[in-house]
């Protein structure tokens, strides 16, 4: 049985659909159904709604654009969209100006919306697919700049006190495309609600990564600003990386690998030309799982629909009626090969649900 229980019916700001189909809602294009789909506008209702007895005892997942995540089959339980959209500033001090966005509100229009206020901070991250509430959960991060440097505090809901709470940014526990929110622990216990940034008055902008520099030489932009730099980076993105509303697929599939130094020595000596990267830890580096990818040949490899895109080894694609499991076991099948070659283990960037 299909079909939509109205909101009104409920008493509750929000709307419930039974047996969804959460094709919609993952830019992957794959078919996968939820017991219960809930778009919330309110977040302060959540107590209300998450004590509804439809869904006692059921797993809960956190949804977003669906640009992170891997079906590879139906959720039994409820699928949770949390809609509400408002971004404002909220301060200014000596530090720099204060922004505070819903989590609902899509992830590049608030890259355009700091830029038409002349904010600096997240141009890097420009054209980035998902909303910001799911931004803090990966920690987000493109063309040497990440997330946290500019995350004040994460709202959230807390499901263990059933309380909405203000964690600042040292209890997020970021990390590399990780947080307190993705761990097992965290991804259970809290739903981000609203994100709060620091924009420092003074932040210079980020052109070391390789390709900015040049993309922004190519394009005229000798003294850029924030908005070139965003403009830069759309244009690489738009030419290396396939678009979901075209072809599905979750951006780039595998985490860059992190090795012990002596590792990534051996390596680079044996391949070199492996691009290798500094790490937070200064105990490891970081290498370019692309490239780990595309020189075993399998760039544009495909098995069925499921497969690797043309444009960019790091990217799985859906070429029309994949299923999840069918990209799931191409992706393992990468990993093995990776493995065997180089005694590195590729983890996936979605969520694998």
């Amino acid at each position: 049985m299909m079909g939509s229980v109205n909101s009104d019916r409920v008493s509750l700001p929000c709307l419930i659909e039974e047996h969804a189909s959460l094709r919609r809602y993952n830019t992957f294009g794959v078919e996968a159904r939820a017991r219960w789909l809930v778009r919330l506008r309110q977040p302060a209702t959540l107590p209300e709604v998450l004590a509804r007895p439809e869904w006692a005892g059921l797993p809960v997942l956190v949804l977003g654009d669906g640009s992170n995540v891997l079906f590879r089959g139906d959720f039994p339980g409820m699928v949770l969209r949390v809609e509400a959209r408002r971004v404002e500033t909220v301060g200014r001090d000596a530090l720099g100006t204060l922004v505070r966005v819903e989590a609902g509100h899509g992830w590049h229009a608030f890259v355009e919306w700091t830029l038409s206020q002349s904010l600096v901070g997240i141009e890097n991250l420009a054209l980035i697919p998902g909303t910001v509430g799911a931004a803090p959960i990966q920690n987000i991060g493109a063309y040497g700049a990440e997330l946290d440097a500019l995350v004040e505090s994460v709202e959230a809901y807390d499901r263990s006190t059933s309380q909405l709470v203000d964690l600042d940014r040292a209890a997020c526990a970021f990390d590399y495309r990780n947080s307190l929110f993705k761990r097992a622990e965290g991804a259970q216990r809290y739903i981000v609600t609203a994100v709060r940034f620091r924009f420092a008055h003074d932040r210079p902008l980020v052109l070391h990564y390789p390709g900015v520099r040049e993309e922004l030489a190519a394009l005229g932009m000798s003294a850029p600003t924030a908005a070139d730099v965003a403009r830069a980076v759309c244009a690489i993105r738009r030419r290396k990386l396939p678009d979901p509303a075209r072809i599905g697929n979750a951006g780039s599939f595998f985490k860059n690998p992190q090795v012990p130094v002596a590792q990534a020595e051996a390596l680079a000596a044996r391949l070199p030309a492996l691009p290798v990267f500094a790490a937070r830890d200064p105990a490891q580096r970081k290498l370019s799982a692309g490239w780990l990818i595309e020189n075993l040949g399998l760039r544009g490899y495909r098995d069925g629909d499921a497969g690797v895109a043309e444009s960019h080894a790091l990217v799985l694609v859906n070429h029309g009626e994949a299923t999840g499991e069918q990209i799931w076991r191409l992706a393992q099948f990468i990993q093995e090969r990776v493995a065997g070659a180089y005694g590195v283990m590729l983890e996936p960037e979605p969520v694998v649900v």
